[in-house]
């Protein structure tokens, strides 16, 4: 069958490789499976529900869950079949974002997960006169659920509306708004089409590696966030059965668990994966510790898919059957790829896990972009270590003058909703989109060298792009976040949360005189400053002296979603986290020292 529109995947996956798994969650302990016919099935009983109901093609329909979860994507199908737009919306912002949101959507109903979600509803409803009805997934007294709309759609004697709805959506209607998280600013709302989103899946689609028979994804970046739901697209399309971690802290075990094939993953979970396997390899005392250090030394310069020595070989059989295998082990011993987006990786890190046999493909794009532009493909020519792959097909590349990534596909957003002068803003004369990303092309693959919007000048004139510091530097393992400042000062700075957890180790492991130090003590601890600043000096000299850092200030908490310092993708939102520590900034900069 021609797939011209979202909910055509999931009709494809019935007619080629129908699954028992196709999209399962985690409740009260076990694991629940909803098959590919009950999905479909399921679908029309909201599709049919939402029609008796009222609802309309073209009504907002806010989608709110705290984590991932079946019921998300049945109501996804359900919503899409009869012509309604979807509204994902990050669960963790703040009620009065809630409102500038579902005021400027004219958000009809909203379905959210839980209790704290609809707590918030109940908040923001007084003031979003557009919002008629508020239904939850988990059972919540006092709240409508969202089994009244399936209920409601048992009665099949309207499908007939819904076939004919179906028959008349096309390929350019839209499907869903996305707000953007933003690292400043209000949100702005990503008009996106089913031929957006569809020709992404497809395009996509021949860089995804062999996952076998039975290929499994674990899922547990937010699926209101295009990264992640457009990847569930793809599973589906692949008949990739789908599991939904229960959230971040449960990960390890979840991956255990279930034995993904595949997952997606953000740099920061990599970082704190290998920093956990550090701390306890770097510790484990003796001949263990020497093994461990061994290996990692061995595959410090390993390149994916170059010819290594005879002896360099011989050795990694013992380091992989010793170490590695471990590795393997701790991430359910099936993974066939990670696939990588929302920021740089370091190169290290993925050097480290591609020779430890879990390799990652990074890729690039933006909300704006369905999201993908280009990705790593798991091919000698397809891959290299620290790009973001090729483009995917249909969508061309070009680099302005200064470096800028353009772009132009049939995956480039629609507009920003209700806001036709920003929407023009992003686009050239001859219709690409600018990204506000500065990259480089070799031989066909993208490198992203910066943001563009980040990059910074010194009150001496030069430019510094603190990106490409930054994940240098969180190779340390007492830095956890670090953001380079000095815009118009004299010489770059770096606020920095330090690694509580590590440094609690550091100081049992090194008899410090530190008393189980909380977290603002080890902030205002010169002798921690002085440990991080002599690390800081020697990976500075990777870098010119115009964009070393020159000074550093630790901050007392952490960097975190919920303090409204990072964005849902875990990106720094600069100017919050600024600031929030204006007066450490200040004190960077002040003439005393």
């Amino acid at each position: 069958m021609k797939i011209e529109r979202l909910f055509d995947i999931v009709y494809h996956q019935a007619n080629t490789k129908p699954l028992d798994d196709a999209l399962v969650s985690k409740t009260s302990g076990s694991w629940v499976k909803t098959s590919t016919s009950k999905y479909i099935e399921q679908a029309n009983q909201i599709s049919r529900g939402l029609l008796r109901l009222g609802v309309n093609p073209g009504d907002k329909i806010a989608l709110i869950s705290t984590n991932n979860r079946t019921e998300w994507n049945i109501m996804d199908i359900g919503l899409q079949q009869i012509g309604a737009i979807s509204v994902p919306v990050y669960p963790s912002i703040s009620p009065e974002e809630y409102e500038y949101i579902f005021n400027q959507a004219e958000i009809k109903l909203a379905f959210v997960s839980d209790q704290a979600l609809y707590d918030k509803m109940l908040i923001t409803k007084p003031n979003t006169p557009d919002l008629t009805g508020i239904y939850t997934f988990d059972q919540i007294n006092g709240a409508a659920n969202w089994n009244e709309i399936l209920t409601l759609g048992q009665d099949q004697s309207n499908q007939n509306d819904v076939e004919d709805i179906k028959n008349k959506i096309q390929t350019q209607d839209i499907v869903t708004i996305i707000y953007t998280s933003g690292t400043t600013g209000k949100p702005k709302g990503v008009v996106l089409t089913h031929q957006n989103i569809v020709s992404n899946v497809l395009d996509s689609n021949e860089r995804v590696p062999d996952m076998g028979a039975n290929g499994r994804a674990l899922s547990f970046l937010p699926i209101c966030h295009v990264f992640e739901r457009m990847l569930i697209y793809l599973y589906q399309y692949n008949s990739i059965a789908i599991y939904y971690a229960e959230s971040v802290e449960t990960i390890g075990d979840n991956l255990k668990e279930t034995s993904p094939t595949v997952m997606s993953v953000v740099p920061r979970l990599v970082e704190k994966v290998y920093s956990r396997i550090y701390d306890k390899g770097s510790t484990a005392g003796g001949i263990k510790t020497k093994i461990f250090m061994w290996a990692l030394d061995l595959i410090k310069d390993y390149e994916p898919y170059k010819e290594m020595p005879f002896m360099w070989k011989i050795k990694y059989k013992i380091a992989d059957a010793v170490v590695f295998k471990k590795w393997r082990e701790g991430v359910g011993g099936n993974l066939v790829t990670m696939v990588s987006g929302s920021a740089k990786l370091s190169e290290r890190l993925n050097k480290m896990f591609w020779a430890a046999g879990i390799p990652i493909l990074e890729g690039y794009g933006l909300t704006e972009t369905s999201p993908v532009i280009s990705v790593n493909a798991m091919t000698p020519e397809g891959f290299a270590i620290g790009s973001v792959g090729k483009p995917i097909n249909n969508v061309d590349v070009r680099l302005a003058e200064d470096g800028e990534i353009q772009v132009k596909g049939p995956n480039i957003f629609h507009e920003y909703y209700k806001q036709p002068e920003m929407t023009k803003e992003v686009f050239t004369e001859d219709g690409y989109f600018m990204t506000g990303d500065i990259g480089e092309l070799r031989n066909g693959l993208l490198f992203i060298t910066d943001r563009k919007k980040q990059m910074f000048k010194t009150s001496g004139g030069k430019y510094v792009a603190p990106q490409i510091i930054e994940n240098v530097m969180k190779q340390i393992p007492f830095i956890e976040q670090i953001m380079v400042v000095g815009e118009g000062e004299k010489m770059p700075c770096a606020l920095i949360q330090p690694n509580f957890e590590y440094v609690r180790e550091f100081i049992k492991r090194n008899d410090l005189p530190f008393d189980n130090p909380t977290m603002k003590e080890m902030a205002e601890s010169k002798l921690l400053k002085d440990l991080i600043m002599e690390e800081i000096k020697v990976v500075n000299k990777q870098f010119g002296n115009w964009e070393q850092i020159k000074k550093i200030e630790l901050t007392p908490e952490e960097w975190t979603i919920d303090n409204g310092l990072l964005t849902p993708t875990l990106k720094h939102k600069r100017k919050n986290i600024q600031q929030k520590f204006q007066d450490l900034y200040d004190k960077m900069y002040s003439d005393k020292d």
